[in-house]
Parts: structure tokens; sequence; C-alpha cells
């Protein structure tokens, strides 16, 4: 990615912005250790994965962030010096030379903190040794930070609380003068969208994802985002994009909501389930992060997280997420749930959700989807692409033909997702006065 030169001058000077540090301009991808392997990490573990990324072609797709997260540290910090140090027995040659190989396979490398005293693993956190841990990372090659939430001191309950103390490393990230992709992990509490997109790359909106469906799970109690007094864990994936909903509009280049790290792959849910994992973590312009064994993939797994269509979608510059347009409770249970978004070059994304334990039939009326565009776009006809089928070419987005007024008869299974590109259709009606 080019640098801007106003950024180049910044770096000079020691001033990078983490929220407008030319990084993230649409969201980040890569992959994540802790999903699948939590603190059972080593520099094998992360070296692996990252020759993984390589030989399934997924670098090709956009995955170009290797993050180790929790339990990488050492019992306790340099005694002298206070900077952190990496646990000796897991990483024998250190972070940079770990860091350097991650680079040598032209790929970028990050890590992992807390804003408090202890990680949640219960390892040594950043709070009041910012300056010299963002100065060590820098010195490490590190191009990503992921900053966590645990043992915060109390340090929160109020908007401008987390606030400034996630902005102590914002400045201390800003003044090494390396851009480094700031990453906040406070689980939505306070509102970060609020005051994130001031001084980070991205935030999280809610508790840990769990790899389910939509099972509740009184550790993740809230039924929505706002307001929500204990973001708490255990938050399965269809309860997460609940909580996207209205949040969306505060996403813009450069800062994004980040709904937690994929499951694709970790085997808790099911093929149809993933799929609808993935298209919402896509067309909510979430950070693309895998959490799954990269170096141990089924084809199933491949064909999802390499779906273009859809990481087109998600890295459409300057467009921001899709939104609901109505959600629709089923008697059975669940609900459907209709959402669209703008996209570049007058093209749309429309995705209907299907939560219940049934298949439902229903239409997809355009005076629903084109509400924000107004009568003209609601009347016009589109060509539409379904996003998980494949066209002749064997590229994702299979043309289904013309349509107007309504996607009528939309049969959509349990737990499934349907996603289509929408395209104005050449009219050949003459507007009045036309020559």
């Amino acid at each position: 990615m080019a640098i801007p030169k106003l950024l180049l001058s910044l770096v000079a000077l020691g001033n990078v912005l983490a929220h407008d540090n030319g990084l993230a301009i649409t969201p980040q991808m890569g992959w994540n250790t802790w999903n699948h392997f939590g603190c059972d990490i080593s520099d094998a573990t992360i070296l692996n994965a990252a020759k993984a990324l390589i030989a399934n072609n997924l670098t090709q797709f956009g995955y170009n962030y290797v993050l180790m997260d929790d339990c990488w540290h050492a019992p306790a910090r340099d005694s002298a010096t206070g900077a952190p140090v990496a646990d000796p027995q897991k990483f024998p040659n250190g972070i940079k030379a770990l860091s350097d190989e991650i680079h040598n396979l032209g790929l970028k490398f990050g890590i992992y903190s807390s804003a408090g005293v202890y990680t949640c693993g219960g390892k040594f956190g950043s709070l009041g040794f910012e300056e010299i841990d963002a100065k060590t990372y820098a010195e490490w090659g590190v191009d990503y930070l992921k900053y966590d939430n645990c043992f915060n001191e109390g340090l929160a309950g109020t908007p401008k609380i987390s606030h400034d103390r996630y902005a102590n490393m914002s400045r201390a990230l800003n003044a090494t003068g390396r851009p480094i992709l700031y990453s906040m992990c406070n689980w939505g509490e306070d509102g970060p969208w609020n005051f994130a997109p001031t001084i980070a790359n991205s935030w999280r909106i809610s508790g840990d994802i769990v790899d389910m469906f939509d099972r509740f799970d009184e550790r993740c109690p809230c039924t929505s985002v706002l307001d929500c007094k204990l973001a708490g864990f255990h938050c399965a994936m269809a309860r997460i994009i609940d909580f996207a909903a209205p949040v969306g509009q505060k996403a813009h280049s450069g800062a994004w909501n980040d709904l937690d790290m994929l499951e694709v792959g970790n085997g808790g849910m099911t093929f149809d389930e993933y799929v609808t994992h993935f298209s919402f973590w896509s067309i909510l312009k979430s950070p693309l992060i895998l959490g799954n064994d990269v170096t141990n993939m089924s084809n199933e797994t491949l064909t999802i997280i390499t779906n273009k269509a859809l990481i087109d979608i998600n890295q459409d510059a300057g467009v921001g997420p899709a939104n609901r347009m109505w959600k629709r409770t089923i008697p059975d249970g669940g609900d459907l749930q209709l959402w669209a978004g703008s996209l570049s070059n007058n093209r749309f994304v429309i995705a209907l959700l299907n939560t219940s334990p049934k298949q439902q039939t229903t239409d997809v009326d355009f005076t629903d989807v084109f509400v924000d565009q107004g009568k003209a776009y609601q009347q016009q006809p589109y060509q539409l692409s379904d996003l998980w089928q494949k066209d002749s070419t064997g590229n994702w987005g299979k043309s289904v033909g013309t349509v107007q007024g309504s996607i009528r008869n939309v049969r959509i299974g349990a737990h499934q997702t349907k996603v289509w590109l929408a395209v104005p259709a050449p009219s050949s009606k003459r507007a009045l006065g036309e020559l």
C-alpha cells in the first residue's frame, strides 16, 4: 500500500497518527493464533501458519497479517529496563528473529497485549508500560497490535475513561514513527464506536465469539450492544450480527467495527452456517482474520474463505458496511433479515439471512432494498449475480438474470444466507428529452 507524502513527513517527525496512518484503508485481513491454538503457541506455530498462507494461495486474496496472540510472554519483564521479553522456550531466537522471518516471506507480523496489568492469559500487560512496549514492538518490526481489555484496574465505565486508557497506547505507537495497525479489543465496552475512530484502526464491538451459530449463553448476556453493561464472552455468531446492525454507521476507511476473528473451519458450525459467518463479516466490513488451523484445512473451508466476490465487497474502498433493512420474526423461532449496501461504481450488495430452523420463502422487494436511494432506484431493472454460485469460468458470482421490482419466491434454507450483487441494467426506454 502506498503511503501518502504527508504520512511520510509525519513518520520522519515521529508522529504517525493511529487513526490516519495509511493503514486499514480497507479492513485488515490475515490469521491469528488464538481461536484454534489458544496459549499453545511457539515460533513454529506462527511460521508454519505463515507458510501455509502462502502455500494455499491465501495471500493472493489479501490475507497478509500473521498475528501472534496471547501467551508469547516470558514470566516477567526485563528487570533492568522494564521492556517486554518473550518466553525463551517458545521463542528461543526472540521475537525480532520471528518478525524478520515473517517479513522475509512477504507477510506482515502482529503482536498482542492488554490495556491492563495482566493479559487475559495471565501474562504481563501493558498498563503503565505503554511507551516501553510500543518502542520495543517497533524495534521488533511489529506491524500490528491487538490490544485487549483484561485486568484493567476498573479503568472503564465511561467512554472518556476507556478512551484515555486506550489513547495512551495510541500515542505511544505514534511516537515510535513506525506505522503499526492499532486494533482495539475492549469488547464494545463503553461504546468504542463513538471514540475509537480517533485513536485506532479497528475496535471490537462485542465479547469474544464462540464457534456456534445462535446458542444463547449467559456469559454473553446482552441482547443489544447499545448500553451493554457486561460484554462477556461465548457470543454466538448470529448474536454478533445483531450487535453489528446499529453501529455500522460509525465505520469508515481506516476505522472499522471488528466483529472478532473468524471461526470458519474450527468445526462448531455447518457449511451453511459458516457461509453465513463469512458473508456477514464480509459485507459488514469487519476485519477478515482467520482463526482456524491454516496448515490443515478441508476443501469446504478453503471454498468459503476464498470467495473472491465476497472478499471484494469487504475490500471495496470508500464504502461502508451494509445496513439491515428489516428483521421479521418467524413463528417457529428465529427470523428473516434483509441487508443491503452501496458499493463503488453504482453497484449494490443484497443479503437475505434465515436464522430460523426451517426453510423459508419470501420476496425481496426493491422498495426495501433501495429505500435510501429513492424511487428511481426502486423501479429500475438490475442484473443480479448470486455470489455463492460460480459462473461458467469458475468465478464466484453467477448471473441469475435481470430483475425488476423484487426478487420473487426466494427459498432459503435454515441458517442460510443468500448474497447478490445488483448492477443497474441498461434500459431500452428513453428518458423525456433524450435524443
